[in-house]
């Protein structure tokens, strides 16, 4: 299979004429447009002169782009190409679908900053240069216009016309994804992380994306960063990857290929990485990259604008792309070993505002969502399945956390190399405690609402059975959790949470109640309506669905990492990676073994197989998997000081204490409770 470098190469060749013809033709319309005073033809001659100026830029950038411009120069360019959609723009922007209403009205505003949207999207083309691609949005634009000039055009033959190429999905383009994200020929960001000049931070306006102080700074700081520390984290993460396929007796000699997915300015530990896994004899993709948003505001709006082209039609076709195309790719697909993912943490909380100018899904559409993530997942499990892959994920700061950073960054790669088998030892006597249980009672305290029993699962050989998993450092770098799949019949009551931050959205005096495992009824504090706060849920937490079952319970026991959150005054900022090991945790959605409960896995202390794989949802897969999956997974953690107990609860009614007034209280565990001992003395 061909690189996606290659593969854009011939593509741009077959359409290099039309390209260019389609280019005179937007040069011609310009003119054309530019002292018409109309509302709709000002909205066109906004696009075509998107179009003209990506276009010149996409000429102009090669390698020697970036050296014969100064830092300057390249930074004032990254500000022009986002400058539209920062906060103090995005008001009177055609990209907020609020402003096009206001001009637009309600039927046209939506669509028209749905299409506008399509065109910005122009800045990733260019820097990839797929002009066979822009080709084909030119002559969409190009009978977006001819549509105008005849007369007001009817919306419903606007629509379709708009958003044809998003229905237009194709064997071909599918394959061009997959060389993009899974080829191993593809080079995409790799020459930027394993050749550049770091410490020339030219370098980051490479890859099209918006550069702010996240960016620049983390590539300061790493830049002088010793070698020598980021050499011993590289190969902890690198055997943590590794170690997830032993334990998970997984064979990772049949795969050749792997992802890291890293922010803007974390190269130098990316490069690193790179380096020890080489030395494991597999090649490392790095085609997808993070940075910090310009304006979530704008995304957040963004998110349902599929409502406008969405139908069975459309998740038909995408399923055929989707079986050729892996038939094609399969040999490569099959031989890709899982991600290692930078999760980043230090943003300002982000609170979006609701406005009804926003398209939604119907629920018929929302319906079809759901069908068409199924169907993805099981097409895509028949080559790149969970059965035989595995992941890493890692969590670092960004300096947007604060004048604290460095020190900050210091103490999370302090938590990052916390010895994962000494760890296990001690979560070993809770793992133990807890298969005694019949159900978990989890109570919140202070203010807190929390009241739930969790049912556990039978173990039919307790001997060689366990319900929990003794999480370490291997897939889920910081160490530090026990989980299991809940039972969900007899699993009642409330989870409550006085802030938290979920999906990087803010969540307010959050309240679920569960009645046999699902979510019964909700609520938060975000809004002042309640109408308004239960939307909120239903679109961020329960999307596309009604409800959702308990798919996980934890229980955390990173209490450094805790102190550490408390101690620089960062709860808020921080990740679900590392709060869901501050604290008991609630994933609703699937469980943690999704796609993979028909394969064996052992506990790395006691060897017992962790038969906790299923739950009353995900078995329904044998019968019909679209019934078994709702493709969602969100933890959502009770911190250590709302809590008054966990206790395990037994057939007889024996209470075993786990957690007792913020204390780990089960015999062998009592080093846990060293750090919290220690934050609170020095308070």
């Amino acid at each position: 299979m061909l690189s996606f470098e290659k593969l854009v190469e011939q593509e741009n060749i077959k359409a290099h004429k039309s390209y260019r013809n389609s280019l005179e033709k937007i040069k011609i319309i310009w003119d054309d447009l530019k002292d018409d005073e109309d509302k709709y033809q000002q909205y066109l001659f906004a696009i075509a002169d998107k179009i003209i100026c990506y276009a010149k830029l996409e000429k102009e950038i090669n390698d020697e782009y970036y050296l014969q411009n100064s830092l300057e120069a390249l930074k004032n360019k990254n500000q022009e190409l986002f400058s539209e959609i920062k906060p103090e723009n995005y008001n009177k922007s055609y990209a907020n679908p609020e402003n096009c209403v206001e001009i637009f009205g309600e039927e046209f505003g939506p669509l028209l900053s749905a299409y506008y949207i399509n065109y910005r999207n122009y800045v990733t083309f260019s820097f990839q240069h797929m002009q066979y691609y822009m080709r084909r949005w030119n002559n969409v634009f190009i009978e977006v216009y001819k549509l105008f000039k005849i007369g007001f055009p009817v919306f419903n033959e606007c629509k379709a016309l708009m958003m044809k190429e998003f229905k237009n999905v194709s064997k071909e383009d599918t394959i061009m994804n997959f060389s993009k994200s899974y080829g191993p020929e593809t080079k995409m960001y790799r020459d930027i992380v394993m050749k550049a000049n770091l410490a020339d931070r030219r370098y980051l306006y490479q890859y099209g994306k918006p550069i702010g102080d996240n960016e620049l700074k983390s590539a300061e700081f790493l830049s002088n960063y010793p070698i020598e520390k980021i050499d011993i984290l590289a190969k902890s993460i690198a055997k943590a990857f590794i170690r997830g396929y032993e334990l998970a007796k997984k064979d990772l000699s049949i795969k050749k290929t792997l992802n890291i997915y890293y922010h803007l300015g974390q190269e130098k530990i990316a490069r690193a990485i790179v380096k020890e896994l080489e030395k494991n004899d597999l090649k490392v993709l790095l085609n997808m990259v993070f940075t910090t948003s310009p304006n979530r505001q704008y995304h957040y709006d963004h998110r349902f604008d599929n409502a406008l082209y969405l139908d069975d039609a459309l998740v038909g076709n995408v399923a055929d792309a989707l079986k050729t195309a892996t038939a094609e790719c399969g040999d490569f697909l099959k031989e890709f070993a899982g991600p290692i993912y930078f999760d980043t943490f230090g943003e300002t909380p982000f609170a979006p505002v609701n406005k009804p100018a926003c398209l939604k899904l119907s629920v018929e559409q929302q319906q079809l969502s759901q069908k068409m993530n199924i169907q993805r997942n099981q097409i895509m499990d028949n080559y790149i399945s969970r059965s035989t892959t595995s992941f890493c994920i890692v969590g670092f700061p960004l300096p947007e956390i604060g004048e604290k950073f460095a020190e900050i960054f210091e103490e999370t790669n302090a938590i990052n190399m916390i010895d994962t088998i000494h760890h296990e030892n001690i979560q070993q006597h809770i793992v133990d405690a807890l298969d005694k249980a019949d159900y978990v009672h989890v109570k919140g305290k202070n203010g807190n609402l929390t009241d739930i029993k969790v049912k556990m699962q039978l173990l039919e050989d307790p001997d060689k059975q366990t319900n929990f998993v003794n999480c370490g450092a291997d897939v889920n770098i910081p160490v530090g959790e026990v989980f299991t799949s809940p039972t969900l019949a007899g699993t009642n009551g409330v989870l409550h949470l006085h802030k938290t931050f979920l999906k990087q959205l803010k969540f307010v005096d959050l309240n679920l109640k569960f009645k046999d495992g699902y979510v019964e009824d909700y609520s938060c504090g975000n809004f002042e309506k309640e109408e308004d706060n239960r939307k909120y849920i239903e679109e961020n937490l329960l999307f596309p669905h009604k409800t959702l079952p308990i798919g996980e319970f934890a229980i955390g026991t990173n209490t450094l990492a805790y102190v550490m959150a408390k101690k620089f005054d960062i709860l808020p900022l921080m990740p679900v990676l590392i709060v869901e090991k501050m604290g008991p945790h609630f994933a609703i959605g699937d469980t943690c073994f999704s796609w993979e409960e028909d394969s064996a896995v052992y506990n790395p202390i006691d060897n017992k197989e962790i038969t906790a794989r299923d739950n009353e949802r995900s078995i329904l897969r044998k019968e019909d998997v679209s019934k078994a999956y709702t493709n969602c997974h969100t933890d959502i953690t009770l911190p250590y000081e709302d809590l008054d107990f966990i206790t395990a609860v037994t057939a007889d009614g024996e209470k075993i204490d786990i957690i007792r007034d913020g204390r780990f209280v089960v015999p062998g565990t009592e080093e846990l409770n060293v750090p919290l001992d220690k934050w609170e003395g020095n308070e």
